[in-house]
C-alpha cells in the first residue's frame, strides 16, 4: 500500500469509526425524493456530524452519499451499518433523530426504520 493511500485512510479514520451511514442524495434520476430535498438532507447530515464532532481523524460516524439505494419510495433513504437498519423519509428532522438515537446511542429509530439486515 502506498504512503499516500495509508495517509488518506488515516485522515478519514477508516479503521476507527463505529457506524457508517449511507444517504441517497443527488440522484441521477430523482425518484424517491426531489433532488433538492435529498441534497438538503445530505448537507444537514454533514453539518450536524461535524458540529457534534462525530467526524474527523477519530470519527464515531463515517458518512457516504449514495446516488441511489434502490428503494425508490418515501425518500430520502438511509442505511446505517453495522446494524443494517434502513430508514425512510430522511428529512433533516428525521436525520436529527437518527443522529441522536442511532448514530450516537445505538438505538434504532423505530418510527422511520423499515428493514434490518445486520452484517454480523
Amino acid at each position: 500500500m502506498t504512503s499516500e493511500l495509508e495517509g488518506a485512510a488515516r485522515s478519514l479514520g477508516l479503521e476507527a469509526f463505529r457506524r457508517h451511514i449511507f444517504l441517497c442524495a443527488d440522484q441521477t434520476e430523482a425518484l424517491c425524493a426531489s433532488k433538492e430535498q435529498s441534497l438538503a438532507s445530505w448537507e444537514y447530515l454533514k453539518k450536524r456530524l461535524k458540529e457534534l464532532q462525530l467526524t474527523g481523524p477519530q470519527p464515531l460516524v463515517f458518512r457516504t452519499k449514495a446516488n441511489c439505494l434502490r428503494v425508490c419510495t418515501q425518500g430520502p433513504i438511509a442505511v446505517v451499518y453495522p446494524e443494517g437498519v434502513w430508514y425512510h423519509s430522511c428529512t433533516p428532522d428525521v436525520l436529527e433523530q437518527i443522529i441522536q438515537e442511532h448514530l450516537i446511542n445505538g438505538r434504532t429509530v423505530a418510527a422511520h426504520a423499515f428493514a434490518t439486515n445486520p452484517l454480523v
